[in-house]
């Protein structure tokens, strides 16, 4: 059985769908108004491995995650770069999807854009100021009354009154209340806007998700998931909006992925430990920064280092020797435990370290099958690939990944391969001092050859 942790509950327990056998799952997604970091990258991989998972073992998954395009952040950076707002997210959208798509992360079901829901989102909001829920205020723009929503904070125990000590009121402010929070924005000259109700404007972030969630899942789910900074405001406020419009639960379950760290610092521009998913995959193999994303529990912290990314690359060379060496073959007729002991790692919430390290175990018996010639490698090397690939990894061939592409000031393949030539034929003229020259110095830059009966190997040192 699948256990769960449940923000809103704080607790780990079974998960219990809405309908038998189908999941219907909702993710933030990013404000395209630059390119993705790792913190983003953190996300994307997070749930792509989860929806991975729940379809490997049967389920029916409609994964849902959005896209912001019409922001304060997006109209300030197209206003800076002297673009339209359109053409500004469009291109940062193309980048986020070749950056996705270099991470192995599958696009999902649906991504709804917010300027494609203006009309999905204005009545929500005409909804909650029927109700009282929300009112016009007199610079145009529309409020959510927080007070009138008793269960508000319960996602993050946040209570209204001490919200509204520490909270203050800007100079020109029309809210009733200080805890109050946008739902449409009244347009400023020169601003992308749409008509409305009250005049030309545009939405808030929040009504944003409530509304596009409701359109593609309905007015209840399963599973809400996004970054570890959502919690609040921002999905606190969507269960306001959503269960005071539609009178019921909005969500089941809640699940925010961990943050990311740098060298132990929190990660920001002001620090200058600030890196674009772009930025690292200029140096490292974008299945390594998988692997390393992976390799933490999604709800804890994961520390980015160099040393971390190291790490990350020497482990997956070990399971690609493994699978290089390995001979080729099927599972058929092979029984073991590995698999039981990956799912039961996974249905505990998404367990990818126990996960990892059961493959871990998997590839010890392949290496000595392997060096057995015992007739099971090969159906061992075959199930190390297929539960790797439940998790987006070893999908690679092993030369391709051991090999890899040549960055700048590395030797190329065609200087490898000439340097190898060299040495095997320095061993036919039994220069055996040549050729343990040609093998060290090649190691000294990081590629590392293996003899055997076939010939020579070769692969680069992470």
């Amino acid at each position: 059985m699948l256990h769960l942790y449940n923000t809103l509950t704080n607790s780990k327990g079974p998960f219990t769908p809405l309908e038998p056998g189908k999941i219907r799952m909702y993710v933030c997604g990013v404000t395209v108004y630059d390119y993705c970091h790792i913190g983003h990258a953190r996300v994307m991989v997070c749930f792509d491995l989860i929806t991975r998972y729940l379809r490997y073992r049967g389920w029916d998954v409609t994964y849902v995650r959005n896209i912001t395009d019409v922001d304060d952040k997006i109209i300030k950076r197209a206003a800076e770069n002297g673009e339209a707002v359109d053409a500004l997210t469009e291109r940062m959208i193309a980048a986020m999807h070749e950056d996705e798509g270099r991470l192995g992360v599958l696009r999902p079901d649906m991504e709804p854009r917010a300027t494609a829901h203006i009309s999905d989102i204005i009545d929500l909001v005409q909804t909650l100021v029927d109700k009282g829920y929300a009112y016009a205020a007199a610079n145009g723009d529309v409020y959510y009354r927080v007070e009138k929503f008793e269960p508000y904070g319960r996602l993050t125990n946040k209570v209204i009154d001490e919200l509204k000590a520490g909270a203050r009121i800007e100079v020109g402010d029309s809210k009733e209340s200080p805890v109050d929070f946008v739902l449409w924005k009244a347009a400023k000259p020169g601003e992308v806007s749409w008509e409305s109700p009250w005049g030309p404007g545009r939405p808030g972030w929040h009504i944003e998700c409530s509304a596009m969630s409701k359109c593609c899942l309905g007015e209840t789910f399963d599973i809400h998931g996004g970054g570890p900074d959502l919690p609040f405001p921002h999905h606190e406020n969507e269960i306001a909006q959503s269960e005071a419009a539609n009178d019921c639960t909005y969500v089941n379950y809640w699940m925010h992925a961990g943050p990311v760290r740098v060298n132990q610092e929190k990660m920001s521009k002001s620090l200058n430990n600030f890196f674009t998913i772009r930025d690292v995959l200029e140096s490292y193999n974008p299945e390594v920064v998988r692997y390393f994303l992976s390799s933490v529990h999604y709800r804890s912290y994961i520390d980015y280092s160099e040393d971390s990314l190291r790490e990350a690359r020497q482990a997956l060379e070990r399971f690609y020797q493994a699978l290089n060496d390995a001979p080729v073959g099927t599972e058929e007729g092979f029984e073991s435990d590995y698999e039981e002991r990956f799912q039961q790692a996974m249905d505990d919430d998404f367990g990818t370290p126990r996960a990892l390290a059961v493959l871990f175990d998997l590839v010890t018996e392949l290496n000595k099958a392997t060096r057995d010639n015992a007739p099971q490698a090969a159906a061992l090397a075959a199930l190390l690939k297929r539960l790797g690939g439940v998790l987006g990894l070893l999908q690679q061939s092993p030369q391709a990944f051991l090999q890899g592409e040549a960055r700048e000031g590395e030797l190329s393949v065609d200087e490898i391969e000439s340097a190898i030539e060299a040495r095997k034929q320095a061993k036919k003229d039994k220069d055996f001092a040549e050729a343990d020259r040609i093998r060290d110095s090649l190691a000294e830059q990081g590629i590392i050859l293996k003899d055997s009966r076939e010939g020579t190997t070769w692969y680069r040192e992470g």
